[in-house]
Order: structure tokens, then C-alpha cells, then sequence
């Protein structure tokens, strides 16, 4: 497949993430920026509590630690949710008639997750890479190979 000219192309992580559509052929794909998505996102403990929460048992006195949440990791499932949300009015809008989702494996699931409706048709393609720190030419040059390989 090749990169049709109007295609978008949604690179993201937990943290940043960009929209981009191709406004090149499909032979010389020429990647431009519609929107740029960033969040701050610091470490969960600098997040998080000083303390694990504590269960008590029914019977007795004994005491355990809870797991605590991942507050750094909750925040970047929500980031990509939103990201995903944005499509999906975008694809109701009828903004676009494609699009190739390009997202590290973790960030991918969850933006799976997060897929329904209109959006899910003009899926195209679903790449499992971390490009949002890479050149815009670069980022063109890796999608347009992993669509026709």
C-alpha cells in the first residue's frame, strides 16, 4: 500500500504526539504538521503518595500493602485516549479518509482500546514504533516503507 496524498498519520507516545498529513504523491511523500499534542508527566513519585495504602484483614490484626497506582503510567493511557478522541471527531467531521496509527506497543494497546465508531473504518494501518522524537522527513521515509513492506 502506498501513502495516498490527504492520508494523516498519528504519531504518539505517553507523552508527545503529532498529527501529520501527507500533502506529497505517494512516490514522494511530503509530511505536514496539523497538530502537536504535549503533556507533562513526571516520574509517579513525584506524583504519587508517600505510602502504599494498607489493607486490613477481616480476622486478626494483620496488616498489607496494597499495590499503589502507577500514576505516571495512568497518565499516559489517558493522554493517548484523548489523542484517540480527537480522531474520532475528526473522522466524524469527515477530515480525513485514512489514517496510519504509529505508536510504541504499550501506547498502541491502549489506543486501541480507545477505537470505535467512524474512526475504525479509516484505520489504514497500525504501526508498532516509536517515531515522535524523530525528524518529520524521517518519520515520512519509516511509515511510507512499513506501508508497502
Amino acid at each position: 500500500m502506498k501513502m495516498k496524498t490527504g492520508l494523516w498519520v498519528v504519531v504518539a507516545d505517553g507523552s508527545h504526539g503529532l498529527v501529520l498529513v501527507n500533502e506529497g504523491t505517494a512516490f514522494e511523500p511530503d509530511l505536514k504538521t496539523l497538530r502537536v499534542y504535549q503533556q507533562e508527566n513526571p516520574k509517579t513519585s513525584e506524583q504519587g503518595r508517600a505510602k502504599p495504602p494498607r489493607a486490613f484483614e477481616s480476622v486478626g490484626e494483620r496488616r498489607s500493602a496494597m499495590a499503589t497506582p502507577d500514576l505516571h503510567r495512568r497518565a499516559e493511557d489517558q493522554f493517548v485516549t484523548q489523542i484517540m478522541g480527537d480522531l474520532a471527531k475528526d473522522a466524524s467531521a469527515n477530515a480525513f479518509e485514512g489514517v496510519v496509527i504509529v505508536a510504541p506497543p504499550v501506547a498502541l494497546g491502549e489506543m486501541r482500546k480507545a477505537v470505535k465508531g467512524e474512526l475504525e473504518k479509516r484505520i489504514v494501518s497500525w504501526i508498532g514504533k516509536d517515531y515522535t522524537n524523530h525528524p518529520v522527513p524521517e518519520i515520512a521515509t519509516a511509515v511510507a516503507k512499513a506501508l508497502e513492506g
